[in-house]
């Protein structure tokens, strides 16, 4: 039997969701805790792989067990034994074939800027001294929708078989001194993200132009685009899949 599993995660202590050999990730604890648990060695595929720093305010996971699982017993014991930056939400059983990577058909990221000093968002949000201009860093952002390639925003030692992306929603929000970049796409490349974020500031602070992005864009060449924002605001919020993967 397939299940997903529903968490969260401050991804502060980590270095990202893949397993590595000489460094702790999110992956490796809960594969861990998964095996202490149940009792024989459980593997997990994510619904994608953050970099070191980056948070997920929700995102999904499949293992597989021979056993009927009782789901409330084993949210409640995996949460007593991971630790305080990783929680479990929920757990569902699934199709067989149900992959929590490629099955997902949208994900959505939000990046957070605190503009005035607050000692409580260290590592939480991206502390910026200088003023942007929000209106002209939303029409850059509606401009996102227009195009699909979006190599210039990837790292370049990447193996992808596409750099194509079909983004949803580009937005900026503003609560009192903080500002929220939202985005939703089918996919996403690494780091690309980060780097959209970096190139639409570089346009709130009059560095860039509306022109200069879309001569980016059609560049394909990351070094012409804005810098990587630091990883601490950034944060996975959804993962969405079609609802026939789920048993009723």
């Amino acid at each position: 039997m397939r299940y997903f599993l529903e968490l969260s995660y401050n991804g502060s202590p980590y270095h990202g969701w893949q397993r590595q050999p000489n460094a702790v990730s999110i992956q490796e604890v809960l594969e861990n805790a998964l095996s202490t648990i149940l009792r024989f060695k459980t593997e997990i595929v994510g619904a994608g792989r953050t970099d070191t720093g980056v948070h997920a305010k929700q995102i999904m996971a499949h293992f597989d067990s021979d056993h009927d699982l009782n789901v409330e017993s084993l949210i409640y014991k995996l949460n007593s034994i991971l630790p305080a930056e990783i929680a479990i939400q929920s757990l569902y059983e699934v199709d067989k074939d149900a992959h929590a990577r490629f099955d997902a058909v949208s994900r959505s990221y939000e990046y957070c800027i605190n503009l005035t000093k607050d000692p409580f968002l260290i590592k939480k949000s991206y502390y910026m001294k200088r003023s942007l201009d929000l209106n002209l860093m939303n029409e850059a952002a509606k401009l996102l929708l227009n195009y699909t390639n979006f190599k210039c925003f990837s790292k370049s030692k990447t193996d992808v078989k596409t750099y194509n992306c079909t983004i949803t929603e580009a937005i900026w929000e503003r609560n009192k001194d903080n500002l929220i970049f939202k985005i939703s796409a089918n996919r996403f490349l690494r780091n690309m993200v980060r780097a959209i974020v970096g190139t639409l500031i570089e346009i709130g602070e009059g560095k860039l132009d509306l022109e200069d992005l879309v001569d980016i864009i059609k560049s394909e060449n990351r070094s012409r685009a804005g810098y990587s924002v630091p990883a601490h605001g950034l944060y996975l919020v959804e993962v969405k899949y079609p609802k026939t993967i789920y048993k009723r």
